[in-house]
């Protein structure tokens, strides 16, 4: 079964930088796109950015392609989200999520076949 396990959220003032890491658990990693996702209060979750298997390519949201980075170390079955010049809009849950099958929209939640518990990020003005 696979298990997905997000860290690094946490408090961060406005204009600076954090890291999320999703440690990927019970299958072979490279096989599956990897997402991240948020959800802010009272609002649906979103898509924020896709990686592929191999690393090759990788998508972000148009409202954080210029400040967030996913990449992942398929040798260390972690998938990231280097996120700079954070607003206070970011704050959200962050989820990480896989992807086995291809051939899916990645940019939307039924895209995706497993969640990770998700990871606060609180931005302060």
């Amino acid at each position: 079964q696979v298990q997905l396990v997000e860290s690094g959220g946490g408090l961060v003032q406005a204009g600076g930088s954090v890291r999320l890491a999703c440690v990927f658990s019970g299958n072979t990693f490279r096989r599956y796109t990897m997402g991240w996702f948020r959800q802010a209060p009272g609002k649906e979750r979103e898509f924020v950015a896709f990686i592929s298997g191999s690393g090759i390519s990788a998508y972000g949201a148009d409202s954080v392609k210029d400040r967030f980075t996913i990449s992942r170390d398929n040798a260390q079955n972690t998938v990231f989200l280097q996120m700079n010049s954070l607003k206070p809009e970011d704050t959200a849950v962050y989820y990480c999520a896989a992807s086995w099958n291809a051939g899916r929209s990645y940019y939307t939640i039924s895209g995706y076949d497993y969640w990770g518990q998700g990871t606060q990020v609180t931005v302060s003005s």
